[in-house]
């Protein structure tokens, strides 16, 4: 029966915690214009 309370608990808290975040919303700002650069590995030599 704990177990079964514990669980219906942490689902209201999770719950709760994604009712908080929508209602916030998303942050405000920009994306950078300039794109993400990565590096290629080289041949291995051997």
């Amino acid at each position: 029966m704990r177990a079964l309370i514990a669980a219906a608990i942490g689902l209201a808290v999770a719950f709760a915690l994604v009712l908080t975040f929508s209602a916030v919303g998303s942050p405000t700002g920009k994306t950078s214009p300039k794109p993400l650069l990565t590096t290629v590995p080289g041949p291995k030599s051997q």
